[in-house]
């Protein structure tokens, strides 16, 4: 981590003058369209791909070397792929990241505790994260997700991943908020802290993506709704009593429910976007993208070798840069949100204040004066 944070200026200069040139730091990479659920958030399962190889993605990853910290493997559902192990093995043995994310509808629990297994013991020096969808409990989950008996499921494979007890592996639930659940937040994060008591329970607000054919589907909550939601997430975050990396993540994720429920209110990019420069996308077929949203391919893998870095530094990655700097889109992506939060100076400097402080987000040192300095950026 120590790493990371020494690139962070690097990748502010790469931002303002297109120098010097870097390689991603967040990569997500989209192993499969494929997918066994139905939900009502997302029509991704209806794409078709000539997926990539597991030699194709090896090809990949030797061109990016160590340059990505944060690997997540994503789909589709990911575990839909038996040789989702060589993929994330490949992706260690060339870069060593830090942190290998799986996000998982759980879907599969005959298949998932055993591959999770086996990636984490070929990976030892990853910390490997898994992220269990859990949008609603019970009966209502299926109705969301569209598949009967889906959360019992969901549920079993669960309990596999906690039996694993392995060093190197981080088990949490992840829920998307959207206008099927966003009233039902504080019954389902009680439900899965009390019963569950994941590793880390997190939250991302439904989108309407180009990726996920979903535009136009009316999936995302009010701001009104969705800040009722995630201010109560946020007062519970505050009454628990973290310490070490648990604080300062906590500390981040209350920034990212305020930056969201100001990008609600505004339609514009809170902070800057460093989407394109520390962080992008590939997909099941080769095509980069600086994030899923707009899902806009500055080039393709096959067709440049699998070179990642002459895609990267093409000709249409340059447009695609000057667009996102100068505010052409904006959206609440979690993925690239964190990350942007990472390389924004009042953001870190609330969080570090917080930490040192032994508060959780309270007071003016807290999202308000988070929120005072990026008004004071925006207007600067």
């Amino acid at each position: 981590m120590i790493e990371v944070l020494g690139r962070i200026p690097f990748y502010k200069l790469m931002y303002s003058t297109g120098r010097p040139r870097l390689l991603p730091l967040n990569l997500t990479v989209s192993v499969t369209y494929r997918c066994n659920s139905r939900c009502r958030t997302c029509n991704v399962y209806t794409k078709n791909a000539e997926e990539f190889t597991v030699e194709e993605f090896d090809r990949t990853f030797a061109s990016l070397g160590r340059a990505p910290y944060w690997y997540t493997m994503s789909g589709g559902e990911p575990f839909l792929r038996p040789d989702l192990p060589d993929i994330c093995e490949s992706a260690y043995r060339h870069g060593a990241p830090g942190i290998i994310n799986i996000p998982t509808n759980g879907l599969l629990p005959d298949r998932i505790p055993g591959a999770v297994r086996e990636i984490a013991g070929r990976c030892p020096k990853s910390q490997v994260i898994v992220n269990l969808s859990i949008d609603e409990i019970g009966e209502a989950h299926d109705a969301i997700r569209g598949v009967e008996g889906g959360f019992e499921r969901a549920l079993e494979s669960y309990r596999g991943l906690r039996a694993l007890r392995l060093p190197n592996l981080t088990v949490g639930v992840h829920t998307v908020i959207s206008v099927y659940n966003v009233d039902r937040v504080p019954e389902v994060y009680e439900y899965v802290t009390r019963e569950l008591k994941p590793d880390s329970f997190i939250t991302e607000i439904a989108e309407e993506r180009v990726e996920l054919e979903t535009l136009g589907a009316e999936i995302t909550p009010d701001a009104a709704s969705y800040a009722k939601a995630v201010d109560y997430l946020i007062e519970r975050i505050k009454d628990e009593k973290y310490s070490g990396i648990s604080r300062i993540t906590q500390a981040f994720r209350i920034r990212y429910y305020e930056l969201v429920k100001r990008y609600l209110r505004s339609s514009r990019q809170e902070i800057p976007c460093y989407a394109g420069i520390a962080s992008a996308q590939i997909a099941p077929d080769g095509d980069v993208w600086f994030c899923c949203v707009k899902a806009e391919p500055i080039g393709n893998l096959r067709d440049a070798g699998y070179d990642f870095g002459t895609v990267w530094f093409g000709d249409k990655a340059r447009e695609e840069r000057r667009k996102v700097r100068s505010g052409e889109c904006a959206c609440p992506l979690a993925n690239a949100g964190y990350t942007n939060m990472l390389m924004h100076v009042p953001t870190v400097a609330g969080v570090a204040a917080e930490v040192a402080t032994g508060g959780a987000g309270r007071g003016r040192t807290g999202a308000q004066a988070a929120d005072q300095a990026a008004e004071h950026e925006r207007g600067s």
